[in-house]
């Protein structure tokens, strides 16, 4: 109970403020997740998970009678939705490498041109369809942005768990949004890790492009997920 309370308390100094030290491990936990993705491994899930349940406690904010800048019910609603989605994942993913007898996950591949206006259309109707619930809660507005980084990490989590390569341009998306309304509010350590994993969502999806490429798997014509040894022939054939 003592490391907890310590856990709930604890901040770090930086200048004239300080910093939560749960948002700061939070994201620690989702930067090694993003880098487990990448490379298509099936931990990047659970340890995820973790980072999800310390950034739910810190954008409840006073929920928890945490001293945090402001609530974003959005921000902490979407922890709940990454910890659902990452089971899920993570299951596909444990499939997908039992299946491929290798170590990695998941074979990279396009979503088709109808997959992709779903998806845009859903960022849309789904942003639009939030954001009075979220104004009702009391989100911390700009309230469609809240919204907005709701739905779009949603729909970029699900395109992981699914292996399609445009999952990271649905992160930038959200990055583009996410990043100026958690500065606003005072989220500091999110922001600057946000704003990094701008840059690091750019080099995934490339390294996931490069992967489908080898694959085999041409754009615009969606697949079931492959073993990795019907994907990859050559066994040296991998990130």
């Amino acid at each position: 109970m003592d490391l907890l309370r310590w856990l709930f308390d604890a901040q770090i100094p930086v200048g004239g403020s300080v910093l939560i030290l749960r948002e700061v491990l939070g994201n620690i936990f989702g930067l090694a997740s993003a880098f487990g993705g990448m490379r298509r491994k099936v931990w990047a899930w659970p340890v995820g998970i973790v980072g999800n349940l310390l950034l739910l406690t810190v954008f409840l904010g006073n929920v928890f009678g945490s001293a945090t800048p402001a609530t974003l019910w959005g921000q902490a609603g979407r922890q709940v939705m990454f910890i659902a989605v990452a089971a899920y994942g993570w299951h596909r993913w444990k499939q997908g490498r039992s299946a491929g007898g290798g170590n990695t996950a998941v074979v990279p591949q396009w979503a088709s041109n109808r997959t992709r206006l779903i998806l845009a259309a859903s960022l849309v109707a789904g942003t639009a369809a939030l954001t009075p619930l979220f104004d009702t809660l009391g989100s911390y507005p700009p309230v469609w942005a809240d919204a907005w980084t709701f739905v779009g990490s949603l729909l970029a989590t699900y395109g992981m768990a699914r292996g399609w390569t445009e999952f990271w341009l649905m992160w930038v998306a959200v990055d583009i949004v996410g990043v100026p309304l958690l500065f606003s509010a005072g989220y500091y350590a999110s922001a600057f890790m946000y704003l990094f994993y701008g840059f690091f969502t750019l080099a995934g999806f490339f390294v996931w492009w490069n992967a489908s490429r080898k694959g085999g798997t041409a754009a615009g014509h969606e697949q079931q997920p492959a073993s990795v040894e019907t994907a990859f022939p050559d066994p040296r054939v991998k990130l």
